[in-house]
């Protein structure tokens, strides 16, 4: 019997400018993806709903609803992964996107080489989220062993403090995916530490320290400036 061809990906996109529809449609299509769009909230949500996209770029300015609310609908029920597309580049506004449950965020005016490098990423990582489960994470510098708790680089365990292991282990867990800082903090501290991002600061310094082979130029442990953290294997 012969095996049938995979199912091209699904792409979602939401923006009210008809010429960065059109380019995304473009260039989408002619790499394989299967393209929706749609120019405002209602008929976003209405798409995602019916087509049930394996990924999700979308504006915050549409004219109709604001863009956090559409991920806030499309959070309650999808875990597609969504790239936030947008003219906003104060950081609060990326904060913002990021608590409410976006993946990446991308600042217009955008290249689409490294627009379409981050839609392959999302893909990649939500056809691996079994992967990214695996209680052993590899990287060319250390190893982290999620199950026993512990890390070791170069055959010796690295001693962590259990905030240290906290921090990492959720940048870990979501192994090429942005955390934003907010996020990090609530999830590690407590919610009362939501604003304290220079607590950030010194912990992944801390770990940098510990873990890359050149804290001052990390490889595994990236700063996203004004957005967060993310952890590359």
């Amino acid at each position: 019997m012969t095996n049938a061809a995979a199912a091209p990906t699904k792409v979602l996109v939401v923006d009210d400018e008809p010429q960065i529809l059109r380019a995304l449609r473009i260039n989408l299509s002619v790499r394989g993806y299967e393209v929706t769009t749609a120019s405002n909230g209602a008929a976003a949500l209405r798409a995602a709903a019916e087509k049930h996209p394996d990924v999700i770029i979308l504006d915050l300015g549409l004219p109709d609803m604001d863009g956090i609310e559409v991920l806030a609908g499309l959070r309650g029920w999808s875990t597609a992964p969504v790239i936030v597309l947008s003219a906003r580049t104060d950081s609060s506004d990326k904060v913002e996107a990021l608590d409410a449950g976006a993946d990446d965020y991308v600042t217009k005016p955008f290249g689409m080489d490294e627009l379409l490098a981050r839609l392959r990423a999302a893909v990649r990582r939500s056809a691996n989220t079994a992967e990214t489960a695996e209680p052993i994470i590899e990287t060319a510098s250390f190893t982290v062993d999620l199950t026993a708790k512990k890390v070791i680089r170069h055959g010796h365990d690295v001693h962590l403090t259990p905030t240290e292991w906290g921090v990492l282990e959720m940048l870990v867990r979501n192994r090429g995916k942005l955390v934003g800082r907010r996020e990090l903090l609530r999830e590690v501290w407590g919610p009362s530490y939501a604003t304290e991002t220079h607590y950030l600061r010194v912990y992944l310094a801390q770990l940098r320290r510990k873990l890359e082979d050149d804290p001052s130029q990390p490889k595994h442990l990236l700063t996203e400036a004004g957005m967060g953290y993310r952890f590359q294997a």
